[in-house]
Formats: structure tokens, sequence, C-alpha cells
């Protein structure tokens, strides 16, 4: 039973989550404190990483998805809604519904900061979120709290990852018993598979041809690097004026042609994931020409990110968080896409016409201040995909939902060190 001066009791529902235990261990932690905890599955998928009690099943089609989540929402009268992915068809719809009613919702995803930190904040990512722009206040903010630990603690199992996400999206691709879901994906997961694993057995000769290539540019000039997205990403999908990478990669290409120094090179880094459907090195090498600058462009199929970003004099994104690991590596810094980092003073605020020769690094008590922000904000430490990183992810995202914080600081979650848990030697997450 909860305390007499625990927070009064929540009913929360829980929809598509990350493709791990995290959900159903949260929702069972929450419902050891003394809250109601619901659950909705959309697919088959849904039913195998939700082994708690609470659960129910929509099978009905898309259209009628509205009137279901309206009255499941009023007949149990949630006060809290999770989930991951806010731009999911499933999710704005019931999104738009909470909001209707005054239900708090708290969205999950991978870190703005990486590894081992997960987001849990208010109503969305990037373009949803709601953490403030304004520098000043950013600035004043960040001044208050103790600069986040940004040693590695938790690391995930990739091959874990792989293989719930193969049983996950296969087994939602089956007719029964949800005949009528709609997946988000854009790419049959079979042929999705089939091209990372391609990628990944190439992965050795792509990075040594990208440090060839890295090699060979040493000290020819400035080096600028563009950090490509997961096209099928809803930060691609959903927050930027983008219909592919192709558009992007030419606009920036032609920019670059026209303005960057004669003898600055640009970098193309596809992300390491990129199931290789489109073939970028030919593309980028068709981009190049196009641009007049088929010696000055260059594609990397692979190489460590970390060791590139330290070599290059500005990096050039979408909305990755490539973006921000620059911008906490004071290198210059440009996003074409709605970003929680495109605030001015952190990335370079003029144009992208602009940015190839007049680009300064982000300034430093704004760097400082939004780094702190966000880690004691919006983030939980931990992992998905492997314990202990798993476990200290479900207690961090249990207590912020028991006691109703999301983003803002709270001094329950300054993340101190665990002396059970020895820190990895490098002394920053992405090295």
């Amino acid at each position: 039973m909860p305390s007499s001066d625990a927070p009064a009791p929540k009913r929360f529902l829980f929809l598509q989550g990350p493709i791990t235990p995290f959900f159903d261990e949260v929702g069972a932690g929450l419902r050891a404190l003394g809250h109601a905890v619901h659950r909705i599955n959309l697919n088959l998928g849904d039913r195998l990483f939700w082994r708690g009690p609470g659960a129910v099943d929509f099978r009905g089609r898309l259209a009628e998805w509205p009137a279901f989540i309206e009255g499941f929402l009023d007949q149990h009268r949630i006060t809290d809604m999770v989930l991951l992915g806010e731009q999911r068809s499933y999710n704005k719809i019931a999104i738009a519904a909470a909001h209707a009613r005054g239900v708090r919702v708290a969205a999950t995803d991978f870190g703005y900061i990486r590894p081992d930190w997960i987001v849990l904040e208010q109503d969305g990512m990037n373009a949803a979120s709601r953490f403030t722009r304004d520098p000043e206040e950013i600035v004043r903010i960040g001044a208050a709290l103790p600069p986040p630990d940004l040693t590695i603690r938790h690391r995930d199992n990739f091959r874990r990852q792989a293989m719930w996400d193969m049983l996950y999206h296969l087994s939602s691709r089956m007719p029964w018993p949800f005949p009528h879901y709609e997946t988000h994906l854009l790419q049959h997961p079979l042929t999705y598979y089939l091209g990372v694993g391609w990628r990944l057995l190439h992965r050795s000769a792509d990075n040594r041809r990208a440090d060839r290539i890295l090699h060979q540019l040493s000290g020819t000039g400035p080096l600028f690097l563009m950090a490509m997205q997961m096209e099928s990403d809803f930060s691609i999908r959903a927050y930027s004026k983008y219909p592919d990478l192709d558009t992007a990669l030419r606009e920036i290409a032609e920019s670059f042609a026209a303005h960057a120094p004669k003898n600055a090179h640009l970098l193309v880094k596809v992300h390491p994931l990129d199931p290789g459907l489109k073939n970028w090195k030919r593309r980028t090498r068709g981009i190049a020409a196009a641009a007049g600058i088929p010696d000055r462009m260059h594609y990397l199929g692979g190489g460590n990110l970390g060791a590139i970003v330290e070599q290059v004099q500005g990096v050039v994104t979408v909305n990755s968080t490539v973006g921000l690991r620059s911008i906490i590596d004071h290198t210059p810094t440009f996003a074409l896409g709605e970003a929680i980092y495109r605030i001015p003073g952190l990335v370079f605020p003029g144009t992208l016409d602009h940015f190839w020769t007049e680009a300064t690094p982000p300034e430093i008590p704004l760097r400082e201040g939004f780094l702190r922000c966000i880690a004691h904000s919006l983030h939980i430490r931990g992992v998905y995909y492997n314990r202990p990183g798993l476990d200290v992810a479900v207690k961090g995202a249990v207590h912020r939902l028991h006691h109703g914080v999301l983003n803002v600081p709270d001094d329950g979650l300054m993340f101190p060190t665990d002396p059970e848990m020895p820190a990895t030697a490098a002394p920053r997450p992405w090295d």
C-alpha cells in the first residue's frame, strides 16, 4: 500500500513502446506503488512484450481507433498515457484524445544524449518537445544544476536488440489475431533486415575505406561532415521539410560547391543501420558530379563517428543526434530540420551558404546549460536491451511517472554514481 505522503494514485495507459520488456516492467513497478495500469495491444508484437495484467487487444481498423481510444480513456478514467513514437498514426490520434481530456502524455525513446540515456519527456521529442528554446532561460536554469555524468555506465546489447526487433516486427506482420493493424514502417521487415545484414558483413571493409579517405584528406583543407539519418525515421518524415535524404543532400552539395572554400571537402557519413536500399555511394557521386564537386565530396560508408567529428571543422545534419554530439565536442553545427538543439548559439544561426566560412563553435555557457537542462529534465539513465542498464532505466522511469515529474529537474534523479556499476574508461558517451 502507498504511504500517506505518497502521490495520489494515477491510472496509466501504455501504448506501443520500445521493443523490450521496458514498458512491462515499468508498468509492474507503478502497479506495485498503488497505481492502476492498463495496456492496449495493437499487434501480436505488442502482446509478446507485455506479460502483465491490464491488457486489451484492439483488432479493429485504424478508422475505428479514434472512437475506441476515446471510449477507453473515459471508461477507465486514464490520467497518464505512456508511449514511444508520438508521430505514429495510432499514437497521434491517442495523444489528441488525451489532450482533449487533460490526460498527461509521456513519450520515450533513445536519448538525445547517447548511448546510455533514455528520453522521458512530456508529449514528444524534437519539434513536439515542450523544452524551452530560449537561450537566456536555458543558461539561467542550467546554472543551478550540476554537470551530468557523461561516463558510460551501461552498455546495450545489439544482438539482443536485433533479435527482439525481428521477433516483434515479423510477428506483427501476421494477419492473426490483428488483421487490420497498419504499421508505421516504410519497408517490409525482411527487406530491411537483409539490407542491414549485408551492410554489417561489409562493415570492416567500409571502415577501412573511410579511414583511407580521412588519411588522404588530412591537411588538405577544411573538412565538413554531413551526418545522414534513417530516411524512414520520423525525424525526417515529420520533423523536416525533406521528402527524402536525396533532396537534403543535393541542397547541401549545391551550397557547398558555391560557398565553401575551394580547398574544403565534404564527407557524407551514412547511418550505421541504413539498410542500403538506396545505393548512397552511387547517389553521392551523382549528386557531387551534378554540383561540380566530384573530387571534393566523399561518401563514407563506415568509420568511427567520434574520430570523424573530432577531425572536421563543421557538421551539417537534418536533425540527427550527431548534431548534439558535435555541439558537445565544441564543433560548429548546422541543423536543417527541427531539432531540440536548433537554438541560436548552439547551432549556427545564419544560412547554410554562410556556414561554410562563418560558423563558430557553440557558445560555452549555452552549451553547458543546455546539456545540464536536458540531462536532468528530459532523461533517465540506462538502456533498453541489456541488464543492469535496463533495471536502472525502469527504476528511473517508475520514479518520474510515480511522482509526475516530467520536463523539470528532479532531486531524486541527479544520476549519482552507482558504486556497484564500474564506469567505462572512456570519459565521453560516444567514444
